[in-house]
């Protein structure tokens, strides 16, 4: 498996991936699709700003995606970001998520960022355990954040300071 930067090419498959997880699981809030153009618009303003988006290809196939995203635009939250980890359904838990992961925490310490956050929904057990394995703790939980399929789901909010990886 390699991880590599992502280039325009790639997001078609980027796309693929993440409006799979939108129709049919809770890893993301959103309800309706993307296109191609919001996906080009995403990568333009991600890499614009030095956020890397990274993919994990196996046999010159995209089969994860992973992306630092600006946490919040204040000066004061500069050294904070967030990941997103998506992983094509066929080829979860055989080590994609784990590489994305490990290759996002190594570009934010490259970047000088301090602290990774990741928001999750507390009952995805699978993204809480690969989070939980790089060190990420708990940092709270928002009780009823958002609501998907008809029911309401709690947001885990997990964190990773950088400096402390070593």
């Amino acid at each position: 498996m390699l991880v590599r930067p992502a280039t325009h090419l790639d997001l078609p498959a980027i796309l693929e991936i993440y409006n799979h997880a939108v129709l049919n699981t809770t890893a993301t809030a959103d309800y309706d699709p993307h296109t191609l153009a919001m996906r080009t618009l995403w990568f333009e303003e991600r890499t614009a700003k030095g956020y890397p988006i990274l993919v994990a290809e196996e046999d010159s196939e995209v089969i994860g995606w992973g992306a630092l995203n600006p946490y919040h635009a204040r000066i004061g939250y500069r050294f904070t970001c967030e990941n997103s980890v998506y992983v094509a359904e066929a080829h979860r838990g055989q080590g994609a998520g784990k590489a994305l992961l490990s290759a996002l925490i190594l570009s934010a310490e490259e970047k000088g960022l301090h602290t990774m956050l990741a928001y999750i929904d507390s009952e995805n057990e699978a993204s809480v355990r690969l989070h939980s394995g790089f060190g990420f703790q708990v940092a709270g939980v928002v009780r009823e954040a958002y609501t998907k399929f008809d029911r309401w789901l709690n947001l885990s909010i997990m964190q990773l300071i950088l400096d402390e990886v070593k």
